[in-house]
């Protein structure tokens, strides 16, 4: 118990850290997501490729290996970021690419008889998207967002090879310090909680949302 007290302000610490990059990537790439969503969605095809080709690039390489990029690659070509701006920079790049494309498919299940039904009601486009689209999109996309959310907490792990003092860090140091596997036991004590509450809440928008069905 004293040892578990002595690692508790480092791995609480990380826990910290890990969970603000989860937090942040959550907060900007949902949003982010709908907004390249709809891009994908749009008439407009220049910037439809464009999209198509950012989440292709997104999608098809390992976010391990677009940290590694971010941080030790763009200061070769003088653009230099802080371990932890880096790692906000690749998460946020990286899920805003997933989440786009499950909204894509949300936005494209969507009855076309939604839109003319709005239509005639005279509502605006932004009232159809806001009050008739969103709500049934989160609906259909829930299931998969949440197993967004499930691997985000999980990748957050990621940032380790860039020095970040995060959870699986803060294990790691304390069991070659003190050549013990406690630390990592409670590292992974720490993420199934994280994981635990996610999908909890998760549930509870999904009942929220239930009432569209």
């Amino acid at each position: 118990m004293n040892y578990i007290e002595q690692i508790a302000p480092s791995l609480l610490s990380g826990a910290w850290m890990s969970l603000k990059i989860f937090l942040w990537t959550l907060v900007a790439s949902i949003p982010l997501g709908v907004i390249v969503s709809l891009g994908l969605l749009s008439k407009f095809s220049p910037l439809r490729a464009i999209l198509k080709f950012y989440v292709w690039i997104m999608r098809g390489t390992p976010l391990l290996l677009q940290l590694i990029f971010i941080f030790y690659g763009l200061p070769i070509i003088g653009i230099i970021f802080q371990r932890y701006d880096a790692a906000l920079c690749a998460f946020i790049l990286n899920y805003t690419a997933y989440f786009a494309e499950i909204f894509r498919g949300g936005f494209q299940a969507i009855p076309e008889g939604q839109f003319e039904s709005a239509k005639v009601l005279r509502l605006t486009r932004w009232q159809t998207l806001l009050h008739v689209v969103i709500p049934q999109v989160i609906k259909i996309v829930i299931p998969s967002i949440g197993n967004e959310v499930v691997n985000l907490v999980k990748d957050t792990s990621l940032v380790y090879v860039i020095g970040l003092g995060d959870l699986l860090r803060a294990g790691n140091v304390a069991t070659a310090r003190d050549v013990t596997l406690l630390p990592l036991v409670l590292v992974g004590v720490i993420y199934l909680a994280m994981t635990g509450v996610a999908s909890y809440a998760l549930r509870k928008v999904e009942q929220h949302y239930a009432k569209w069905r």
